[in-house]
């Protein structure tokens, strides 16, 4: 009889997921203990990652980067993001009697004359700078580029750091990658608190961004501790609750941390920087506690390999004939629109609202954290339908299902770059929620076809696959957000990426699957619904439910 708290197989994975039965040893129940400490250190690797996010402006006023501090309106009254501005609550402009515009007749030179009829003090101003925001931070200046370049920076170094991982994680076993990688980020977050510069700013995201690289470690780390019949639930369970932390990051920095201090007096440039210790301390707390609690696999507290059924490490050479393969390359990029549009949004959305939509620090931050709330269900939702859908009509439903979510996620993301900031922030809202629940939901659909790409080699497509997720929030950076000097056209062009994607999912062809629109070539009789045999440890990816 088993000494486990839960039901095993012969290889002493759990057979089954009870969330709250996490009582007994470590010895006892090692499952469960695996399963949210994974889970739990995922979540606040995302808030950590994503701490400095809703404090873009604030960062940026410190930096002494923002455009009215940069070019004094009374040194320099003809600054474009001067001529354009509006403060939306009162309706007041900078060029309260209207613009001259350019050539191009859409680009701004001056502000109107004032008219001889006017009579009031008032009127009688051409320039108003008393209606500028504390900090004018709108697309085209430095200091928006700044903050874009920050955050593109926040997401590359997780690329580099997850290619890393797969050595790491089987030389030193998943409680010691993990607690190491939150201590090393706890550093960074902590440092966060001394920025001055703008070098800082960018090397310190840089450096926070390799917690970002803890989905490794949560999904190697499920695998280890669960059967292949649940595997795919603990997965899914552990990685979207992870990624729930991206939007309760942008809520509790502000709305916990930041605007109690300010109302309790501190200045903002010293309550963002005191609310930056507060996730450091979380995670070095979080690693101390997965050292002391958690076992690498529930034969022991320490991973052995050999053990646990791996007999070969994967080498240069299985990744190079892996992106032989067309429907791996073309994941790779489907995976970057649906993972790496939600990461481009952790650090896009909460900036948007406070300078486009121009909200208080805690209004915009609520509303960007609405965007990432939904993974609380939406990533689960989209291997929910894909399996659904694939015992009704077989596996070619898996590609349509995909198709649908990557393509509504895209007219959803189009139509967000449509509300302008005439409209009431709750239409925003609308679009938002629908546009990232299909940006989940196409991350779980994702990951219900990747299994089937090629089975033996599914550590190998998961990981590739998952840096895609990175590599597709660098290239929104750098391609769409960074050198667009308008505040909605970015969010559009970012549409039609994801567009060009879904409409390549009729790539996707098995011989034995068929395609969207072809049938099989020959007979799936023998071909696994599940791909994953027992015993195996590489099964990072699964998440279909």
């Amino acid at each position: 009889m088993s000494d486990f708290k839960l039901a095993v197989d012969q290889d002493q994975k759990a057979r089954e997921l009870p969330l709250l039965r996490v009582c007994g040893t470590a010895a006892e129940n090692p499952h469960m203990r695996a399963f949210w400490g994974a889970t739990l250190s995922f979540f606040l690797a995302f808030l950590g990652w994503f701490a400095l996010a809703p404090f873009g402006v604030e960062v940026a006023t410190s930096m002494h980067i923002c455009e009215n501090q940069l070019y004094p309106p009374e040194s320099h009254p003809k600054r474009i993001a001067f001529l354009r501005y509006k403060d939306l609550a009162t309706g007041d402009a900078y060029c309260q009697h209207g613009m001259v515009f350019g050539e191009d007749g859409v680009t701004p030179t001056d502000c109107a004359e004032v008219p001889n009829s006017a009579a009031s003090p008032e009127d009688m101003q051409k320039y108003r700078p008393e209606v500028l925001a504390g900090c004018v931070c709108s697309a085209g200046t430095e200091c928006s580029s700044v903050i874009a370049n920050a955050g593109v920076a926040s997401v590359a170094s997780t690329i580099f750091v997850r290619v890393a991982l797969g050595t790491l994680l089987e030389r030193f076993g998943p409680v010691n990658v993990q607690a190491g990688l939150l201590t090393f980020g706890a550093v960074w977050v902590a440092l966060a608190a001394t920025i001055q510069q703008t070098w800082q700013y960018m090397l310190i995201r840089f450096f926070i961004g390799c917690v970002g690289a803890t989905f490794v470690t949560n999904q190697f780390w499920c695998s280890l501790m669960f059967a292949p019949n649940v595997v795919g639930t603990a997965n899914a369970t552990a990685a979207g609750w992870g990624n729930l932390g991206g939007g309760v990051t942008q809520i509790f920095m502000t709305s916990a941390l930041f605007a109690p201090m300010v109302s309790a007096g501190l200045d903002p440039d010293t309550a963002w920087r005191v609310s930056m210790i507060i996730p450091a301390v979380l995670l070095v707390l979080c690693a101390a506690a997965l050292q002391l609690l958690c076992w690498d696999t529930p034969r022991g507290r320490r991973l052995d390999l050999k053990a646990a059924g791996k007999t070969r490490k994967a080498s240069v050479r299985d990744y190079l004939q892996v992106l032989k393969d067309v429907r791996v390359v073309v994941m790779i990029f489907q995976y970057s629109a649906c993972f790496g549009t939600e990461l481009a949004m952790n650090n896009q959305l909460a900036t948007h609202f406070r300078t486009y939509f121009q909200m208080p620090a805690q209004d915009a931050a609520t509303l960007a954290g609405c965007f990432g709330l939904m993974n609380l269900f939406a990533r689960s939702l989209g291997g929910i339908c894909s399996d659904q859908l694939f015992k009704l009509a077989g596996f070619r439903a898996r590609l349509w299902a995909q198709f649908l979510c990557l393509f509504l996620e895209a007219v959803f993301l189009f139509i967000f770059g449509l509300v302008d900031n005439t409209q009431p922030w709750y239409v925003a809202l609308v679009v938002q929620i629908l546009f990232s629940l299909f940006v989940q939901m196409a991350e779980g659909t994702s990951f219900a076809i990747v299994p089937f790409m090629n089975p033996n080699q599914l550590a190998v497509v998961s990981a590739l696959v998952g840096a895609g997720g990175n590599m597709g929030a660098v290239l929104a950076g750098f391609c769409f957000y960074r050198p667009i000097e308008d505040p909605l056209l970015p969010f559009q062009v970012h549409a039609a990426y994801v567009m060009l994607w879904a409409l390549l999912t009729p790539v996707y062809y098995w011989r034995e699957h068929g395609s969207m629109f072809l049938a099989p070539a020959v007979s799936a009789t023998n071909v696994l619904e599940s791909p994953q045999k027992s015993g195996e440890v590489s099964e990072p990816g699964d998440i279909s439910i």
